[in-house]
């Protein structure tokens, strides 16, 4: 454990605490960083304590910025900060009474942590905002068939934004629900039912995962857009 911040490597950017999304979230911490492949060098693993993955050097960077941002945000809210280990299905291994999310693409990483006593689960998703060309040939993968009602009545800036918040969303849905239920779902087995301009979001479950968490249960979630990106949250509160 470390109570003072990692000394970072070349190609990661300065780290950022600031909460960028629109509503709080009690006892959350989230840390981003912006990170550049080019610059990467593989003795930073070493210096920082981290196993490289294997993979191009894209898939190394996006790695070891997401787990300097996880380190720090451990850091800040408890005053030490350890390194996070994948478990044997890859997702990440947070300290006892600790739940988190990581989340990288497109040049920039982050992390959100909280105690468990505040929340069960949380899910952090980042996305490059899709043009509208890709959006229309994914909207099929990534749309349920209600979801898709009106869809061809909505501007190319609306289309955009719908596929791109919901593939988001719907990732976030996934990563704060997953360590719950251990088992895998996909983009057909939830649905956005709303969102508004002021970055809220609702999504609802279309299969039973466990007992608790079945066919209608409803989750809230939140998003924002910065640059040409956009970051989802979503958050399961603690009972």
């Amino acid at each position: 454990m470390t109570t003072t911040p990692l000394p970072l490597p070349t190609c990661c950017t300065a780290l950022s605490s600031d909460w960028p999304f629109p509503f709080p979230a009690e006892g959350a911490r989230l840390v981003s960083m912006r990170f550049d492949p080019a610059r990467l060098d593989h003795g930073d693993f070493g210096r920082c304590g981290i196993a490289p993955p294997r993979g191009v050097s894209k898939r190394q960077t996006e790695y070891l910025a997401g787990r300097l941002c996880a380190h720090e945000a451990l850091r800040l809210t408890w005053g030490n900060g350890v390194m996070v280990k994948p478990n044997e299905d890859r997702s990440p291994a947070w300290p006892a009474g600790c739940v988190g999310s990581i989340t990288h693409g497109g040049g920039w990483a982050g992390a959100v942590v909280a105690q468990a006593s505040h929340w069960r689960g949380l899910g952090l998703d980042v996305e490059r905002q899709l043009d509208v060309g890709r959006a229309d040939r994914l909207m099929e993968e990534i749309l349920t068939p209600a979801e898709r009602q009106g869809y061809s009545t909505l501007s190319d800036t609306e289309r955009a934004l719908k596929v791109t918040l919901t593939f988001s969303l719907k990732e976030s849905l996934f990563k704060a629900l997953y360590p719950l239920v251990r088992t895998r779902f996909y983009f057909e087995h939830a649905e956005l039912v709303h969102f508004s301009r002021d970055g809220s979001a609702r999504l609802r479950l279309l299969t039973d995962l466990t007992p608790e968490w079945t066919r209608g249960a409803e989750l809230d979630g939140q998003f924002v857009c910065f640059e040409d990106y956009l970051l989802s949250l979503v958050s399961i509160r603690a009972a």
